[in-house]
């Protein structure tokens, strides 16, 4: 199985971004000195100059076909963290520190107790996120919005803002060749690529939402709802404590993320870790090659900090005291820039998608 198999073409959806992108920048021009954008287009999120000295990050996202996976199992009080999660983990790789998110329900018809499940995890991801959820919109949109079960359709979204000195502003431009990334470990799936894992598992492997797995210790259903850890209190403890050359949060495009990073580096990443057992179910089950479990997956690496050879331990010792899993996974060079290389798993990426090496 492959995820443009599944209806999902990422090629595709990258050049339309692009082209996307490419009239949205114009409007950089709209505004200068408050509201001035800092950042170019396309980063892990926006910075906008507020004075000389603060700027404001903002960005936004979704929880995805996840939410597909909670209305088969009735079960919706966590989906809200992921939508906070993906949000924050976005911002604090800019080194914005998340105050605020709203959130956007859209359903195709209200079901009984379903808002209030969704707003138990949006209370949860802003308590560990520490934010405030001031405000937000719902929507009743029968015609356009469909799910797995008629009148259970829904999607969840947010939008997050962060504040920063304008200075800490990082858009990974400081990396330098030699430069080490530390991997911090992933929850699991989080909430990229379940189309994929949703057609593999229960498709290929025919396991059902209630199937239960020995590797995984659990149901599939509740290990494809395990929440997307979030990263923003050792996020801010590491820019706070060591020199963060950057911050990449690893969503779709898998490790390739990496290379959104502003410096002209490649990535040589030759000590990851085994993945995680959910992501070998998924290989197995789908018959999904290991170039496209890579590029669709996070593969058990949620959040990658990239740090001077001399402050790996100071960094590591943050991420611990915060319960988060780091491990040296490789480094920058000034080799084959604007590409992920995996030596062990024979693969290389340009940012989109690994192949054969």
């Amino acid at each position: 199985m492959t995820y443009s198999g599944t209806g999902v073409d990422t090629t595709k959806v990258a050049d339309e971004t692009r082209a996307l992108a490419r009239i949205l920048a114009q409007t950089a021009a709209f505004r200068r000195g408050i509201g001035e954008s800092v950042l170019d287009n396309g980063y892990y999120a926006s910075a906008l100059r507020i004075t000389d000295d603060l700027a404001l990050g903002i960005c936004t996202d979704g929880v995805g076909s996840k939410l597909l996976v909670a209305e088969r199992m009735g079960k919706f009080d966590t989906v809200g963290i992921d939508c906070i999660a993906m949000n924050v983990n976005d911002l604090v790789c800019i080194g914005a520190e998340p105050i605020a998110l709203l959130d956007y329900i859209a359903v195709e018809r209200l079901q009984p107790g379903v808002m209030a499940e969704i707003a138990k995890g949006l209370h949860e991801g802003a308590k560990q996120s520490r934010i405030v959820i001031p405000g937000g919109e719902t929507a009743q949109l029968p015609e356009m919005i469909k799910g797995s079960k008629p009148g259970h359709g829904l999607d969840l979204v947010g939008m997050a803002v962060g504040i920063a000195p304008l200075p800490r502003i990082n858009s990974g431009a400081g990396v330098e060749p030699g430069d080490v990334v530390i991997g911090l470990a992933s929850s699991g799936v989080h909430s990229n690529g379940f189309t994929l894992a949703r057609r593999a598992l229960f498709q290929g492997g025919g396991f059902d939402i209630d199937t239960h797995r020995p590797e995984l210790g659990r149901t599939v259903g509740e290990e494809l709802l395990e929440p997307t850890r979030i990263y923003v209190r050792e996020a801010m403890d590491l820019f706070a404590e060591v020199e963060v050359r950057a911050l990449c949060h690893i969503t779709g495009d898998g490790l390739g993320n990496l290379t959104r990073v502003a410096a002209k580096v490649g990535w040589v990443l030759d000590t990851l870790p085994e993945p995680l057992p959910v992501f070998r179910l998924i290989a197995e089950a789908g018959k999904v090659d290991p170039a496209e479990m890579y590029t669709v997956f996070n593969m058990g690496i949620g959040m990658c900090v990239v740090v001077r050879p001399e402050e790996v331990d100071a960094a590591c010792a943050v991420a611990l005291r915060h319960g988060a899993k780091p491990a040296v996974i490789g480094r920058a060079t000034g080799e084959n820039p604007g590409t992920v290389s995996l030596p062990k798993q024979r693969l290389r990426g340009s940012g989109t998608a690994f192949a054969p090496v």
